[in-house]
């Protein structure tokens, strides 16, 4: 098929090709390719699937730009320690893997180590988990970022062992973290940016968090991924493991109950919030603040979601439903660039849409 050959350079030539009226698919959420990373592969080559889907001169331009319109000059310069003697502040696998990266990319291994913490920073989200009738569980979840770049390297990623899917997520060609993924007939989990701190203020929290040996958000989850053995397993680790800056991990499992947010400080957890359905407590919706606070005035995504979510009711939400309600603006707005709906029960339903343009009120 022309569409499964074509590399993301290509691809929004494509839909703009292949549209039958003015605009009509090119606003349509598609897809992203799939890529199979063996873990059973040494750090610095299990990347090279990457070059499957995408045209390297393209992946060193996008990361050019995410990079200069992200992180402040100064940065560069105090990243030059790390880059000296990367083994002594970033652990494997992802010292190994940044080194790949920089090796596939061809560029210098400064600009992967800082495209990585790029995605650390600017991270706006809105998460849900909700439980049917009958115990069932579905999670959902809109990533945000303000650049339009990442809707064309968004890709879904299995990581195998031995041939088989480890666990699963969805991310950005070139990023070794995740912010979202599943365990399969395990547990699921998404992470949210807690609140909105300045740059400047997050790149000295970067910088001297390595120093103490503190785990980006996006690291742990994938972690916590491959290690966890169950729900409350996975519950405990990303609670209590310290970090580089505060998050929200919301994390659904297979039993009826299993669904809760954490608030998470640098240390540990400030707030743990379970689902409680006996109590009407069905549904929990995260964005970027906390819970038991109004979000900011010119913030609606959490308003918007819980009144579609009790328009919906419990005995309809399912995945499809669950899906209109993420799509609804300004729960998906105009710095949306992906979808994911998930369940640890029926991991093979997975899916990821991107969105080509976000979306906006007259969607």
């Amino acid at each position: 098929m022309l569409w499964a050959g074509a590399s993301l350079l290509l691809r929004p030539l494509l839909l703009l090709l292949l549209a039958p009226g003015p605009g009509a698919c090119f606003r349509a959420p598609f897809a992203p390719p799939a890529v199979n990373i063996s873990l059973d592969e040494e750090p610095e080559v299990r990347w090279k699937p990457l070059l499957q889907d995408f045209d390297v001169n393209y992946l060193k331009a996008a990361a050019a730009e995410v990079i200069d319109s992200t992180i402040p000059k100064w940065v560069h310069h105090a990243l030059t320690p790390v880059v000296e003697s990367l083994e002594n502040y970033i652990p494997q696998p992802y010292a190994g893997e940044i080194r790949g990266l920089a090796s596939l990319f061809g560029g210098e291994l400064s600009d992967i180590i800082m495209l990585n913490f790029a995605y650390e920073v600017t991270a706006f989200c809105t998460s849900i988990i909700a439980q049917d009738k009958d115990g069932h569980l579905y999670h959902g979840r809109n990533l945000d970022y303000p650049h339009s770049i990442l809707r064309n390297l968004t890709i879904n990623i299995f990581f195998l062992k031995k041939g088989e899917v480890a666990y699963s997520g969805t991310s950005f060609a070139g990023y070794v973290g995740l912010w979202t993924g599943q365990s399969p007939n395990k547990f699921t989990v998404s992470g949210d940016q807690r609140g909105s701190e300045r740059l400047w203020n997050w790149w000295k929290n970067i910088v001297s968090a390595i120093l103490y040996r503190r785990s980006p958000v996006s690291w742990l989850v994938r972690e916590t991924l491959e290690e966890a053995e169950d729900f409350q397993d996975a519950v405990m680790r990303l609670s209590k493991v310290p970090l580089i800056t505060g998050v929200y991990y919301i994390v659904g499992g297979v039993q009826p109950g299993e669904g809760v947010v954490i608030t998470r400080d640098r240390k540990g957890p400030a707030d743990i919030w379970p689902l409680d359905p006996v109590n009407g407590g069905w549904y929990r919706v995260e964005t970027n603040f906390d819970h038991w606070l109004p979000p900011p005035a010119r913030d609606h995504r959490r308003e918007a979601a819980n009144k579609a979510l009790n328009a919906t009711g419990q005995e309809h939400i399912n995945s499809d439903t669950l899906f209109k309600v993420l799509s609804l603006y300004p729960v998906c707005n105009g710095d949306t660039v992906y979808t994911t709906i998930m369940s640890a029960e029926t991991p093979e339903k997975y899916n990821t849409l991107v969105r080509p343009q976000g979306c906006s009120k007259t969607d």
